[in-house]
């Protein structure tokens, strides 16, 4: 067997295999083809427009000329772009960080606590603290502060 030549695979001699690439449709290059004039969409029709239609459905929120749920459904309120929503951090869950730890954003994400880019953190009184922890930069409920006070802790701004 190893009288035989090994041919080393490179970029000069990378092929695909037989029978497995087939040309693309050409469309649109004239009646000789098969594929001219209409281009194998037929004539008119939303078949025959461009973005109508083909694999994935076609307009998005089409409904065959029906009013579109989107314009249907009653529009009121108000959503406030400003808005932030904190990530919850329980009382309980600081248990996981190491005794005497500091706690701030950076080290709740590395606990897994939160997630490091889903937006800010807030500490709230849920369940019991045992240890003594320092808080720093993270934002707090007042019951938790009172909680992480009483266990001798320390909360910096």
């Amino acid at each position: 067997m190893a009288s035989e030549k090994s041919t080393k695979i490179g970029l000069h001699n990378l092929a695909p295999a037989p029978g497995s690439h087939r040309a693309r449709r050409r469309l649109g290059r004239g009646p000789g083809s098969g594929l001219g004039k209409t281009s194998g969409k037929g004539h008119k029709g939303s078949m025959a427009r461009a973005g109508h239609g083909g694999p994935g459905g076609g307009k998005p929120g089409f409904e065959g000329g029906q009013m579109p749920l989107t314009r249907r459904i009653p529009k009121r309120g108000f959503t406030n772009p400003f808005h932030v929503e904190h990530q919850v951090v329980r009382l309980n869950d600081l248990a996981k960080l190491p005794a005497g730890a500091e706690v701030t954003s950076e080290s709740l994400a590395e606990a897994g606590l939160i997630h490091g880019n889903k937006g800010p953190a807030k500490i709230l009184a849920n369940g019991e603290i045992t240890q003594a922890v320092t808080v720093r930069g993270v934002k707090m409920s007042a019951g938790a502060r009172a909680k992480i006070e009483a266990a001798g802790g320390r909360v910096e701004a």
